[in-house]
């Protein structure tokens, strides 16, 4: 036998988990913490991993793996001592699967396996232990593991047998809310006999909610509990949660008298607080996500958020504020679940600027902005003064400050002369001598100073050009009021010149045509994976037209990537696999029906179409400043995309500067991979260089990430007591209909393809592309689909840019589109009146 078979509940704490599963350790650490658990004992995953062995499983099997644990008796000496464990207790039981994985123990497998109550006797105690091990293996583990990316072969089970509470009333309580994520609020749920009948489904329970601070009841469906019981049982919640230090999912039961804890675990779905958040009750803070503004879901690589927080310095000190560390950013800026934060509180608290994200966000981010205007109606966020003179004139200060206003001037007076000057001064700066590269530490130091030097020369005429747009377009929305409608203001920006994103994707187009035309290339697309042309790329062994055109289209757009504004993920320079995915994609469509040079142009042809009508419809000055205004629109507002784009070179140049570093860093066993380095800071960095062994701590950091990726739901906007601000105000929706903003005009009828993300992703010509959030990685999708769908966003929102661009109707800011839609189902997209409804709904 490998190791110990049995061991007491009172003998285990949290450190067990891979001897007794998260159940088992948990249970015997509330014992060790004096709280009120039945008496028991764990059968070790040592004895599964014995009985498995003598029973022949295989874990590529799953089906036999079952039947064997089922059909097999419990070898002699496990059954032995599960006999003497269980003659000490007496009586009927509950047996509980409690599974782990030594390379997650973290995992609970809440849910995922059996539980067996009542069970009376010696022999049906074994058989419910071979229930037990053989539930590892049930179709619902084996996905979740899956899920999980679980290996398999790691794979343990422990089985806790408690002695069985007579329960009176049972129940689950959530140490924090569930549904809104808010932290000191208990959420409880109770029915009359046992808790399983609960957690089963088989009944509606009576549901409450309790303020953990205070024991004030908030909410009471149902009359089970009185006040007494609903606050003992949110103080012993507060108790377990201190003592695990994280909330907690507590599974209880009352017997005649006595209120007793049958399981605790974390509650896994919660999005963790920032940090640095202060207590709430004393000062409720407010954060907006940036990943969710930037349309990027998953979470930063931790020198992607070293990236920002640079930036963010440099911004600072182009309006004139001082940051104290360069490397830490701005105080502003927080993280938590490896994703970066904006602390907006100094704004919503302030009677002078607190409407500012409202309108702000209208345009960029809908649906936050609605949430931020019922922020504004939050009690706990009143303002606490502010002067709209003072706050105006450090606004203006802080503006001049940029030089941004000169910029904007001059876009709006000479806006082709303007933007070439702008595009020229942009490329010298993208282009700026980084200094000695020599060693590590000087190419630490380059970087640093890479990303501290060029936003404050850069952002000023990037964003003073987009803000020009901007500006002329809001103004011919007024001035024309009463003359144009929405959509007709919208036909304006279809087919904009001077987008950079929009040039890629018709670029790969281009690409994708002449490559059809030549019978290896093609040949190749068709016939091979993305990710093994990708490799005969960087070897120079595609066929050679094929190579040609790759090359010179990644000498333009190489430094752009899925996911891009992460700077530790990779540019498509280094991996082209998701454009030749593209290109491959491409050489099935028609190239007359549905040529995207054809759509932008005819777009391009309807928007000055719709130029002239709006002119046709005043007179006078009116006219003639219409005329003005309409033009700049057409030469300007093109540019939303343009300071993404040379961002994005730059990040491409820190990361050639920095990769050799993680190439040394691994050639001296600092790290374990040169790849590595994109999971330090610069600090970390600076550590590594001068000796520090920083394997355990990237282990540690991939291990999170890792994690994160799996988070399906990210917050927009979240407060500091853990409130997923969203959730608290969702209402349910009114009809079939799914409503969000109208971004680009127009109704399509398709098919829903949900996609989480662009990597080897197809979408097939005409269908409705459903995404969280896009980028520009996603953008050569938007080439073949009918129409778009996005949970993110507003209507000058990246998707919605390009959407227009190329004709196509798009909603935006949808409430969970990705859960609601599903792939295969046939919808109508209505891109002006901004609905998205279920065809023959």
């Amino acid at each position: 036998m490998s190791g110990r078979l049995v061991a007491s509940l009172s003998a285990l704490g949290a450190r067990d988990i891979v001897v007794a599963g998260g159940k088992g350790a948990n249970l015997g650490e509330l014992i060790r913490a004096g709280f009120p658990v039945p008496d028991g004992f764990v059968i070790t995953t040592d004895a599964y991993v014995d009985a498995a062995s003598a029973a022949g499983v295989d874990p590529r099997d799953p089906v036999d793996a079952r039947d064997r644990l089922t059909s097999k008796p419990v070898p002699a000496e496990i059954a032995s001592a599960i006999r003497d464990s269980y003659r000490a207790l007496t009586g009927r039981v509950a047996v509980r699967s409690s599974a782990t994985a030594e390379d997650l123990p973290e995992a609970s497998f809440a849910g995922q396996q059996d539980t067996i109550l009542d069970v009376d006797g010696e022999d049906a105690l074994l058989d419910a232990v071979r229930r037990c091990w053989a539930s590892l293996w049930n179709e619902r583990a084996v996905a979740y593991r899956a899920t999980h990316e679980v290996d398999e072969q790691a794979l343990r089970l422990a089985v806790v047998v408690q002695r069985m509470v007579p329960a009176r009333i049972a129940g689950v309580l959530f140490t924090a809310d569930p549904i809104t994520g808010r932290r000191r609020r208990a959420a409880i749920d109770a029915v009359r006999g046992l808790g399983e009948q609960l957690v089963s489904g088989a009944v509606n329970p009576d549901h409450y909610l309790v303020d953990a601070g205070t024991g004030a009841v908030l909410e009471r469906r149902g009359d089970i509990l009185d006040d007494v019981r609903l606050r003992e049982l949110a103080v012993i919640g507060a108790r377990i949660e201190a003592h695990f230090g994280t909330p907690q999912d507590v599974e209880w039961a009352i017997d005649a008298q006595k209120l007793w804890i049958v399981q605790s675990r974390d509650i896994t779905t919660l999005y963790p607080i920032p940090a640095s958040a202060p207590d709430p009750d004393r000062d409720l803070r407010v954060y907006l996500s940036v990943n969710v503004a930037q349309g990027v879901l998953q979470p930063f690589t931790p020198m992607g958020s070293q990236t920002f927080r640079l930036m963010s310095t440099a911004l600072a000190s182009a309006v004139g504020r001082h940051v104290g560390d360069p490397t830490a950013g701005v105080p502003v800026l927080a993280e938590s679940g490896m994703r970066l934060w904006v602390d907006l509180t100094g704004l919503v608290r302030n009677s002078a600027t607190r409407k500012v994200p409202v309108r702000v966000l209208s345009v960029m981010e809908a649906r936050s902005s609605g949430i931020f205007a019922r922020l504004l109606e939050d009690p706990r966020l009143a303002p606490r003064g502010g002067s709209r003179l003072r706050s105006l004139l450090l606004g203006l200060r802080a503006v001049a400050h940029t030089g941004a206003p000169r910029v904007v001037l001059r876009a709006l007076l000479r806006p082709d002369a303007t933007r070439e000057r702008l595009l020229r001064e942009v490329d010298e700066i993208v282009r700026l001598d980084a200094g000695p590269l020599n060693t590590p530490a000087e190419r630490l130091d380059a970087f640093e100073r890479l990303f501290l030097v060029w936003p404050p020369r850069m952002f000023p005429r990037l964003v003073a050009m987009v803000a020009a747009g901007f500006l002329s377009y809001n103004l011919a929305g007024r001035l024309l009021r009463g003359v144009a409608s929405d959509d007709e203001l919208r036909t304006l920006l279809r087919g904009l010149p001077y987008n950079p994103t929009t040039q890629m994707d018709l670029d790969l187009w281009a690409l994708a045509v002449r490559t059809r035309e030549d019978p290896p290339s093609r040949s190749a697309l068709a016939d091979r994976e993305p990710a093994d042309l990708s490799g005969a790329f960087r070897r120079g062994d595609l066929p050679s037209l094929l190579q040609h055109e790759l090359d010179t289209f990644l000498e333009r757009y190489g430094h752009r990537a899925i996911a891009e504004i992460d700077l530790g993920l990779p540019r498509w320079s280094e991996d082209p696999a998701h454009l030749l995915g593209a290109i491959a994609n491409y050489q099935r469509l028609d190239v007359a029906a549905l040529a995207p040079d054809a759509q932008f142009s005819r777009g391009a042809r309807e928007a000055e179409a719709m130029v002239a009508t709006l002119l046709s419809r005043v007179h006078g000055p009116r006219r003639m400043l219409a005329r003005a205004l309409l033009r700049r629109v057409r030469a300007l507002a093109g540019a939303r995309e343009a300071p993404k784009f040379h961002v994005i070179r730059v990040f491409a140049r820190g990361r050639a500067i920095l990769a050799p570093v993680g190439d040394a860093l691994a050639a001296a066993g600092r790290i374990a991979a040169a790849d590595d380095i994109w999971f330090l800071t610069i600090p970390d960095a600076r550590r590594a260089v001068a000796g520090e062994d920083l394997r355990d701590v990237v282990a540690a950091r991939r291990s999170e990430y890792r994690r994160e990726l799996r988070r399906r739901h990210i917050p927009r906007v979240l407060l500091s007591d853990g409130t997923d601000a969203e959730a608290a105000f969702a209402s349910p929706a009114a009809d079939a209909a799914i409503r969000g903003t109208p971004a680009s005009p127009g109704t399509a009828r398709g098919v829903a393809r949900v996609m989480l993300t662009p990597a080897g992703a197809r979408l097939e010509p005409g269908e409705v592309l459903v995404a969280p959030a896009t980028d520009p990685g996603w953008t050569p999708l938007f080439l073949t689909a009918s129409a778009l769908v996005m949970e993110m966003g507003g209507m000058m929102s990246h998707g919605a840019v390009v959407a227009r661009e190329y004709g196509i109707p798009a909603v935006v800011g949808v409430p969970n589109a990705t859960e609601r839609i599903v792939t295969g189902q046939r919808i109508i997209v209505d891109g002006s009146a901004g609905t998205v409804a279920p065809e023959g709904g």
